[in-house]
Formats: C-alpha cells, structure tokens, sequence
C-alpha cells in the first residue's frame, strides 16, 4: 500500500491530493487547496512551504507528484509559479520525500486519455476514477490527478523493473517490441 500526495503549484492557489494506491485500486483520502491570501511574494511562498509541511506530516505519504512548469506567455506570472512550486517541492523533499515531475499533458493524459483536456474533463475522470460524490475544487482535482499519474506510472515502472529483472525486456527500437535474448 502506497500514499501518494500530488500537488498543482500556484502562487495564489496551491491545489493538495491525496490518495492510496493498493495493487491496481485507488482510493481517495484527502484534497484541498492552500490559498495565500498575502499580496507579498515572500510570504505567498512561506503559506505553501508551510501548507504543505502541515498535510504531510499529518497524511505520511510516502510518495509525491508534482506538476512541472510549463512557459506561460508572461514572464513574471512564469517566475511566480516557478517559485510557488520550488517552495512546494522544498517542503517535500525537507521531509525526505522523493519527488516525480509530471508535465501537465502527461498527467491529462494519464487521467483522461488526452493531453489537451481541459479541467473540466480532468475533475470528471477524477470523480469517476475515485468514486467521489461530490466534485473537487479545479487545483484539487488537478493534484489529484497528478497523483493518479504518478500511481499508473510507478506501477508500470514497477512492472517494467520486474520484466528486466527476469530477463524478459523488450529490445529498444521503433517500437519493434522484439524480445531480447
């Protein structure tokens, strides 16, 4: 069993959510968002850096996901977000968690089926997926979603290890899928 805590960075809103990944069943725990209400930067970044401390030593996750940055047109709004996410990660990492990155068309992806998806589509998989009622704020669902990315994702890196491990790797190629010998 595995607690995975994924996280959607934002300078205003930071979404949080949690799940636990047991086998191939995914079952929701916690989602919400840290808001900054601060006008100041500095003081933006000590609310996520403490926010997210607080959920994690309460939760005990044992793995986290993170949604990278992507190039916004606005530069300043970029380094925000870039800054909003550096505190959210240092939080993490300061209490000895590993950190995946996930691009936000990898975790539509994952969750959806298509990395255009708009957050709509992402809340609704995420209901559906984890059998919610009710549905969850957008950065929520959206950390939520990261989460489940990274619980398909270490499992077929799992089930990847295991198949090397035994000697039946596939061969690298144009998608050959040519067995080694």
């Amino acid at each position: 069993m595995t607690i995975i805590i994924g996280i959607d960075p934002g300078s205003r809103l930071t979404g949080y959510g949690i799940i636990e990944k047991d086998g191939t069943k995914l079952r929701f725990i916690d989602a919400g968002t840290i808001r900054t209400e601060s006008q100041e930067i500095p003081e933006r970044l000590k609310r996520i850096f403490a926010g997210v401390d607080r959920i994690v030593r309460f939760h005990q996750p044992t793995e986290a996901a993170v949604e990278q940055v992507f190039m916004a047109q606005n530069p300043d709004s970029a380094l925000k977000l870039g800054q909003a996410r550096g505190a959210a990660i240092a939080a993490l990492v300061n209490l000895d968690l590993k950190v995946a990155e996930y691009t936000a068309r990898q975790i539509k992806q994952s969750v959806v089926g298509y990395g255009a998806a708009d957050k709509e589509q992402v809340q609704m998989m995420v209901m559906k997926l984890l059998n919610l009622s009710v549905k969850p704020q957008a950065d929520a669902a959206d950390a939520l979603a990261a989460a489940i990315c990274h619980a398909h994702a270490s499992g077929s890196l799992n089930k990847l290890a295991v198949l090397n491990a035994l000697g039946g790797g596939m061969a690298r190629g144009r998608g050959r899928g040519v067995r080694r010998r």
